[in-house]
């Protein structure tokens, strides 16, 4: 029978000729990934002895970012290409007899040009930094473990008030005598169906009226147990968990989960923790979700690669709706597409079983650098990849916001996402309301999402209101409750993912005071704070009563007045500030204005329905300038894609461009009918205009400099 031993313990690291003792799992980047764009990415050693084996062994690697060479004995047994997955070796023929037997892991965080990703907003992390186990003890017949598979495949599906679960078995070696027994088992252990079979055959076992796996409500969870028995002695087995489900899109009423309609109210996550990089133990996992689920959230975007085993897992428990997607990212490589269908294949072989799962995502803003002639192709290759995998599940992507609404590129998965950051890279947060509207009105077949948004929030920043590009927590947090309501008014928008949960590692950043980081997180990168922001969407998405005024770092005020939001579900709020008492209907967010703030100490407390939190704040002659970030960062923000050599992108446009140019794209002329709104201008102006440059037109009208860099970073938003 087949034995798990984890390698975690023991290993000797060798980084640029010097070694250490380390266990797994581990990351070499946990601070140097997180301070600033001058990270070690090479190549790094692990190596450490192997214990007695018997049978046929595999190594198996939870992840080793993003390449990863494992030796036995001096022996090369194999390469793994791609960062994210789990992947094995067969050992077997590499070992000694008896021992002794050594592992040797070679692994190479450097930017390869055939494997994916190179350009992205986020640090590639080095490391083995999901932990190696040793499987030893199969029989030459047994359930395969080639290619990260998981031996058996149980695809759990409803037909009327059935559950139909098809078993897909893959088995290695002679199976000669050998038979399969197949046990479904409910939440409790009880065997609630079994069924024997040749080896290797597929077969359908049906339930009657099965509990469903509900999201939230009822994440019920049944478990398929595989074993295979030759002259009826058990030689292997394997375990998987499944869950009955339906889920469908409607480009009109949204998103519906076993027949009832659900709006997907998300977050992105991405894995990594304040010095500790990507190497994270279930304690770190299970801490993220608790926090998602306090938050109110009900779907996740796991960003922007294949994560943990066990984060999938908890989540199938918990009940979250997860996008599970491949970094397959800003730019296509013809060089990196066979890595791209690999890391596809890998990610939904290895987690079709999963309930929580609802789509594949097969492209993150991947015309962020212009679309090459095998770019439409390409995406299309693997959109078609993914349904010959898995045709049970639609697939996703997410367009970056300067890819025009008419691109084709919105027509080639079943599910389309769009990350937009109106009110921070482009124009204000209002605008998100006019795309998402001119959106629908084009193209209203096309089942819409908002894949990404968000803004920068760093708490040390504080403000009254805050104001676009500070990078104040205040302004974030206003960001945040605009964007909150615009998407609960939208029924047919199916679902949002706020960008980001968590604060997180971005080592080519340097913004806002603070290297290496990106500061979009609802909770700060250690996990320690939440943000205003975080209480925004609490408000909008929990059912767990609460209140909480926001401001609560920004502690010294200038004396005199000061307007409090208060964040609460509860119909009214309460607000208390030396004795008086002020009471006003809250919807979500209520903001209490005119609060006289006098020189010293005053306590501030909100109460709603037995619910109560109190801040302290200080009366003080000036604004503390720690409050603000040093130095102008202008009205908007310059993105980490844009201009990042000093030169412009043309594959977009700009305000060099001449206005007869623009006036031929379908996306500019929808954004000038929103800009105009209900004002008539005579079409002969834009005539006259044609032939200018946009810079002269800007000229010619004396529109002051700030206004024409507004206008230029507004226009290279847009796709030619």
């Amino acid at each position: 029978m087949r034995k798990t031993i984890s390698l975690n313990e023991g290993w000797d690291f060798q980084k640029q000729g010097e070694t250490m003792p380390v266990d797994l799992p581990h990351c070499w980047n946990a601070v140097d990934g997180q301070e600033g764009a001058d990270y070690y990415r090479g190549e790094c050693i692990y190596t450490r002895p192997l214990p007695e084996t018997s049978g046929i062994t595999y190594l198996e690697i939870g992840a080793a970012n993003s390449v990863a060479s494992v030796s036995v004995n001096g022996k090369l047994a194999g390469t793994h290409k791609g960062g994210y997955s789990l992947f094995r070796f067969d050992l077997t023929s590499y070992l000694n007899a008896g021992g002794p037997n050594s592992v040797t892991i070679a692994v190479d965080n450097s930017d390869f040009e055939d494997v994916y990703p190179s350009n992205a907003d986020f640090t590639f992390y080095g490391g083995l930094y999901r932990g190696v186990n040793l499987i030893t003890g199969l029989d030459q017949c047994h359930f395969s473990l080639k290619a990260g598979l998981c031996g058996v495949y149980a695809d759990a599906s409803v037909r009327g008030n059935t559950g139909v679960l098809h078993i897909e078995p893959h088995i290695e070696g002679d199976r000669s005598g050998v038979t399969a027994i197949y046990t479904i088992l409910n939440r409790e252990g009880e065997a609630v169906a079994e069924r024997e079979a040749e080896a290797g055959e597929e077969l359908t076992i049906e339930l009657a009226a099965p509990i469903l796996w509900d999201g939230l409500e009822n994440p019920y969870l049944y478990t398929v147990r595989a074993a295979l028995l030759r002259g009826g002695e058990e030689i292997d087995a394997v375990a998987t968990r499944v869950g009955f489900r339906t889920i469908s899109f409607d480009s009109e009423k949204g998103c519906f989960l076993n027949g009832k309609q659900i709006k997907l109210k998300g977050v992105s996550r991405h894995q990594d923790r304040y010095h500790m990089g990507n190497a994270l133990t279930e304690k770190e996992h299970r801490e993220d979700l608790a926090l998602i689920r306090e938050v109110g959230a009900n779907s996740i975007r796991l960003a922007h690669y294949q994560q943990d085993q066990r984060f999938y897992d908890a989540c199938d428990e918990m009940g979250f709706l997860v996008w599970a997607e491949v970094p397959v990212i800003s730019h296509f490589v013809d060089a990196k597409f066979e890595n791209a269908k690999q890391q596809l294949t890998e990610l939904i072989t290895q987690n079709k079983s999963h309930p929580c799962i609802y789509c594949w995502g097969v492209q993150n803003e991947i015309t962020m650098s212009g679309k090459t002639k095998s770019l439409e192709q390409g995406i299309r290759a693997l959109n078609d990849l993914a349904h010959r995998l898995d045709p049970t599940r639609p697939s996703t992507s997410a367009q970056v916001m300067m890819c025009g609404i008419s691109s084709p590129m919105n027509r080639i998965t079943d599910l389309q996402g769009y990350n937009l950051y109106f009110g921070w890279y482009v124009q204000t947060y209002h605008a998100i309301d006019q795309w998402l509207d001119e959106f629908h009105k084009a193209y209203p077949g096309i089942k819409l999402c908002l894949s990404e948004y968000g803004a920068e929030g760093i708490v040390k920043y504080q403000a009254e209101q805050g104001v676009q590009g500070d990078y104040s927590e205040s302004y974030q947090a206003r960001f945040h409750e605009h964007y909150a309501r615009a998407i609960a008014e939208r029924e047919w928008l199916w679902g949002s993912y706020v960008w980001n949960m968590f604060d997180f590692g971005a080592a080519n950043r340097d913004e806002g005071g603070v290297k290496g980081r990106n500061n979009k997180g609802l909770v700060t990168i250690d996990r320690k704070t939440r943000k205003d922001s975080f209480y925004v969407y609490k408000a909008f998405w929990s059912d767990e009563p609460f209140v909480h005024i926001g401001g609560e770092r920004y502690v010294n005020r200038v004396i005199g007045e000061t307007t409090v939001p208060v964040y609460s579900n509860l119909p009214e709020v309460t607000l208390t500030v030396n004795g008086e008492r002020i009471t006003k209907p809250c919807d979500r967010v209520v903001y209490f204005e005119n609060i006289p703030v006098a020189a010293g100490e005053a306590v501030i407390t909100a109460e709603a329905d037995g619910c109560t939190h109190a801040i302290r704040i200080h009366g003080v002659a000036e604004e503390n300038p720690a409050y603000k970030m040093q130095g102008d960062s202008g009205s908007f923000v310059k993105n980490w894609f844009v201009n990042t050599d000093g030169k412009r992108n043309t594959d977009y446009f700009s305000i060099d461009d001449r206005v007869g140019a623009l006036l031929k794209s379908k996306d500019v002329q929808s954004l000038i009918r929103m800009g105009l709104g209900s004002r008539k201008v005579p079409s002969i102006l834009f005539t006259i205009a044609k032939p200018f440059r946009v810079r002269t037109l800007l000229k010619l009208i004396k529109l002051e400099d700030g206004m024409k860099e507004i206008a230029d970073q507004y226009l290279q938003t847009i796709h030619k």
